[in-house]
């Protein structure tokens, strides 16, 4: 009997809110799916909606039900013209309402939680990298405190900082999914490669600060997802 199990990634789009009828995060999200991650990943999608409550419930239900390797978001920065990667998600400071006229309970994501919560992922080394490539892509730590930074920080905490936020332009030409999408596979394939590592290096008892797990990724972790990709 065949016991491989492929593992599961969870990429999430929200709905639509305000003048965004289409939000261009969902179609990246479909789009991620439909292309998908290569052997051995397993991509599921999720719509989240643009509304405090909701969205924690379905961050939740990821987390509890689906257990993901790694969970991805996706939001859209109006304005952007480049893709975003965000490594920081805060927990106070959310007075802009949803659509439904809500804001969360004292404007925070998680009563007691910590202020602020980083991804295992070191955005900064990713973004350096496919910046040299030639790609459209930044670095943030400051996710913007409305439902996207709000959705990162729940899934950071549920997902024990296993999650990664990337805003995409709300138009444009990179906000189709046609340039969109490949950029989006390639950084998440390169997101995986470093997130196998970090896992190594936790069970070898060898688990990286920070700045180590940046200067490791810029050089072999990189080089390893720049053979993956080229393979395909």
């Amino acid at each position: 009997m065949d016991s491989y199990q492929k593992e599961l990634v969870v990429v999430t789009g929200f709905g639509p809110f305000r003048q965004y009828l289409v939000n261009a995060s969902w179609e990246a999200a479909k789009g991620l799916q439909r292309a998908g991650l290569g052997e051995g990943i397993e991509t599921h999608t999720v719509e989240i909606p643009v509304s405090y409550s909701k969205a924690q419930q379905a961050i939740a239900e990821i987390w509890q039900n689906m257990k993901p390797k790694v969970a991805v978001h996706l939001g859209i920065a109006p304005g952007a013209k480049c893709i975003i990667l965000e490594q920081t998600a805060k927990n106070h400071g959310y007075k802009d309402r949803d659509v439904c006229g809500f804001c969360p309970a004292n404007n925070c994501c998680i009563e007691e939680g910590v202020e602020r919560l980083d991804s295992i992922i070191c955005m900064k080394s990713l973004a350096k990298h496919f910046k040299g490539l030639g790609l459209d892509v930044i670095y943030s730590s400051d996710a913007g405190r409305y439902l996207c930074d709000f959705v990162y920080y729940c899934s950071l905490q549920f997902g024990q900082r296993r999650a990664a936020l990337f805003h995409v332009p709300a138009s444009g030409s990179l906000a189709h999914p046609e340039s969109l999408v490949p950029q989006l596979q390639a950084i998440v394939q390169a997101l995986l490669c470093q997130l196998d590592a970090y896992s190594i290096s936790i069970q070898n008892q060898t688990r990286p600060q920070e700045e180590e797990c940046t200067r490791r990724h810029e050089t072999t972790n990189i080089m390893m997802c720049s053979g993956r990709l080229q393979r395909q």
